[in-house]
């Protein structure tokens, strides 16, 4: 199965694509994961896209569908695909139909995670993480129990992500809006689009996930 896994930053679409590759071995195709493994690794594919980065420019539509094409052909018989940040536009919905017909797949499903505004705001900038182990915390939903130590190495400094703030993360959910806008309707045609509500409990969450996929 094949699936699009769309939601804001925040909303937990990597948690959830990390929960079906775990259940039922399917792919996350993240096209900038792809694209810096790809140069990293030096292929063909990733040579191009490091020349193009390099000048400053955004790496084409034809480069990213050649990546996506790359990463498909490696896949197991029978495995599935969670592709997550592409496509973002209609041209590259489009593509990726053409992409999976010419390898005789097809894209069963196209799961948003709903999220609200205002909560995502307080979910994403009252997070902070252990500056030692990484262990992550909230300001409201998750305080270490004995204030200012750390629950797994007991260590007293923690950090914020810079970009962990109200403007920025207003911004995303704009961007992401704009981005879906063009997408959405071309699926809610084909009648594969599923909603979530992505503010609910993770594993609630995952296990709505589990019953569109099993219809």
């Amino acid at each position: 199965m094949d699936i699009i896994l769309l939601g804001p930053p925040g909303a937990g679409k990597g948690t959830q694509a990390q929960r079906l590759v775990e259940r039922h071995g399917m792919r996350q195709l993240s096209t900038g994961d792809m694209l810096r493994a790809a140069v990293k690794a030096g292929s063909p594919v990733g040579l191009q896209a490091k020349a193009v980065m390099e000048r400053g420019e955004l790496v084409s539509d034809e480069i990213v569908s050649a990546l996506i094409g790359e990463e498909l052909d490696a896949l197991a018989t029978g495995q599935g695909a969670i592709f997550d940040g592409y496509p973002r536009t209609a041209a590259q919905a489009k593509s990726l139909d053409a992409i999976l017909a010419a390898r005789g797949r097809t894209l069963a499903q196209v799961i948003e995670l709903e999220v609200d505004e205002d909560a995502l705001v307080a979910r994403i900038c009252g997070r902070y993480t252990c500056a030692n182990c990484g262990k992550g915390y909230h300001d409201t939903f998750e305080q270490p129990k004995v204030p200012g130590t750390c629950d797994k190495c007991g260590s007293h400094e923690f950090k914020r992500r810079p970009d962990d703030n109200e403007d920025t993360v207003r911004t995303r959910m704009g961007e992401y809006r704009a981005k879906t806008a063009p997408i959405l309707p071309i699926y809610e045609a084909r009648g594969i689009v599923a909603r979530v509500d992505g503010m609910a409990d993770i594993d609630n969450v995952t296990a709505a996930i589990e019953g569109i996929i099993k219809r």
